[in-house]
């Protein structure tokens, strides 16, 4: 598989969120505005990249006794940072995301990144695989966030365009259910005649 078609894998092929059906409590909890769903993305693809840069650099000298608390010990850290950096300069967003930042801790697609993928192939690769993965999620995450914002208030990225009274489930949490419920068919029909 050629470098381009690993890192476009994730937005439709394999797309962490509509096929692989990963890291679904983020994509349900944060996703009520696609600015939710671009911030939490963005901030799990950084978590990818770096995690999956880390774990190629140093695969070989990590005992495999200790290689799975190692990798969760490693997308800590740059969760922190994460962290940190959303707290400091975009706080409206750090406060809307809550409980939801450090959880990319456990988010099986970083996991699942560093042990299936990062720790078996080259560095190049693993950067490139960590940015479409991530990318994909994102694409995910905007996407669903969207579709709930524009049904649930009538605004996208917070500019309001249908005035009144607009389908306030969406918004809420089983909203989240429903948008997913129309949006994987609609992938996956995608993803066949791709």
């Amino acid at each position: 598989m050629n470098q381009f078609q690993n890192f476009t894998k994730g937005f439709i092929k394999d797309n962490p969120v509509f096929i692989l059906l990963l890291g679904l409590c983020p994509a349900l909890g944060v996703t009520s505005s696609a600015f939710n769903g671009l911030g939490m993305g963005l901030a799990t693809t950084f978590v990818l990249i770096c995690s999956n840069t880390v774990v190629a650099l140093v695969k070989k000298q990590i005992p495999d006794k200790v290689r799975i608390p190692s990798f969760i010990v490693v997308i800590a850290s740059f969760v922190t940072i994460v962290e940190l950096s959303m707290q400091a300069y975009v706080p409206a967003l750090f406060d809307s995301l809550g409980l939801f930042i450090p959880l990319i801790v456990v988010n099986c697609l970083v996991l699942g990144r560093a042990e299936g993928f990062a720790s078996k192939q080259n560095l190049l690769s693993s950067v490139i695989d960590g940015a479409g993965m991530g990318l994909g999620f994102t694409f995910a995450l905007t996407l669903l966030g969207a579709v709930r914002e524009i049904l649930g208030n009538g605004s996208i990225f917070g500019w309001k365009f249908v005035e009144g009274d607009a389908i306030l489930v969406f918004i809420l949490s089983p909203g989240a259910f429903i948008a997913m419920g129309y949006l994987i068919p609609l992938i996956n029909k995608m993803r066949k005649t791709a």
